[in-house]
């Protein structure tokens, strides 16, 4: 089973690298801000802190373009790009389009409303110092992946782009690994993700690693930390990955069979999976009409099946019933 180009794992090793390193060094400037004089402390080190922080932005962008080409040559693909890619033109800026410098300043200012509505001085510091972190790691990775980005749309060879996840990768991007999108179709991510673009030729019919594969392939210890005990267990007796990670998008709890269970809002609505299901099922029961039925049992969380259920069979039987197990 094929994986990521050699050049793709390369790629997402060192942004990986780039991005940790920008956070410690955020971190350690983080250290000078003063709980009591918090603005006049930051502006000692705000100049820094940008200059570092573009300075990380650049080495992230860079190497884009010969990235791309390299992956499009291990596939078998002959590359040709029009164009070269700028990578300055990366550094500077934030990844929803407003300046770097602005988009930093919100440390300082979660630090600051946290005191002012009666938060520790310590907890405050540590909400903003979060904050910045998440920031300074989140930004480099985007750098170099609208880079990457920029590299595969601006060459004729690529027909899009397959996501690569990189070790450690939590499950919702997990079940997005090895999904091919076009060119113009933006990259998914959230704060810490380390995941990249590995170009993607007309041709190429190497097998990618599924989710399920890549499931698979962690250690027992590994599936429960990245899908949660129940959730892993879930998968393991044959549920729908996809399922499973994204019913806790819409996760809630509600009172059912006499308890407190965490329930999901995912597929409940009239189009939804879980409520069409449920609808076919009263139908045939003739407990209602398509037209007349509502939706009252809440869609329970893999956990709570296994809680409530006496027998193996019984999960079974509710893992189908909840849309866990086709």
């Amino acid at each position: 089973m094929a994986g990521p180009t050699t050049a793709a794992a390369e790629r997402a090793s060192r942004q990986q690298a780039l991005a940790l390193k920008a956070a410690a060094a955020a971190d350690d400037l983080w250290q000078y801000v003063n709980g009591r004089r918090i603005t006049a402390s930051w502006r000692l080190i705000a100049d820094r802190l940008v200059t570092m922080m573009m300075a990380a932005q650049l080495a992230a962008a860079q190497g884009a373009q010969e990235y791309v080409t390299q992956s499009v040559e291990e596939l078998g693909g002959s590359s040709d790009p029009v164009g070269r890619v700028n990578p300055s033109a990366f550094a500077g800026w934030a990844a929803d389009g407003r300046s770097l410098a602005s988009l930093l300043e919100l440390p300082r200012i979660t630090a600051l409303t946290a005191i002012s509505a009666g938060m520790p001085e310590g907890a405050a510091l540590q909400a903003g110092r979060a904050q910045l972190l998440r920031i300074a790691s989140s930004e480099v990775a985007d750098a170099g992946r609208s880079a990457s980005g920029v590299a595969i749309a601006s060459n004729r060879t690529c027909t899009g782009y397959v996501r690569v996840i990189a070790g450690g990768a939590c499950s919702r991007c997990v079940v997005l690994a090895g999904v091919v999108y076009g060119s113009a179709v933006a990259f998914q991510r959230h704060p810490h993700c380390h995941c990249v673009h590995q170009p993607a030729i007309r041709g190429d019919r190497r097998p990618i690693v599924t989710p399920n594969a890549y499931f698979n392939q962690l250690s027992r210890v590994d599936q429960d930390r990245v899908f949660g005990v129940a959730g892993a267990r879930a998968i393991r007796d044959g549920g729908d990955i996809f399922a499973i990670v994204n019913a806790r998008r819409g996760m809630y709890t509600t009172t059912a069979y006499g308890r407190q269970v965490r329930a999901t809002s995912e597929g409940t609505t009239r189009r939804g999976a879980f409520y069409q299901a449920e609808r076919r099922r009263a139908v045939a029961a003739g407990q209602a009409t398509r037209s007349n039925f509502r939706l009252r049992t809440p869609r329970l969380l893999p956990e709570e099946i296994y809680v409530l259920a006496d027998s193996q069979a019984e999960v079974m039987a509710l893992l189908q019933r909840f849309g866990y197990l086709r």
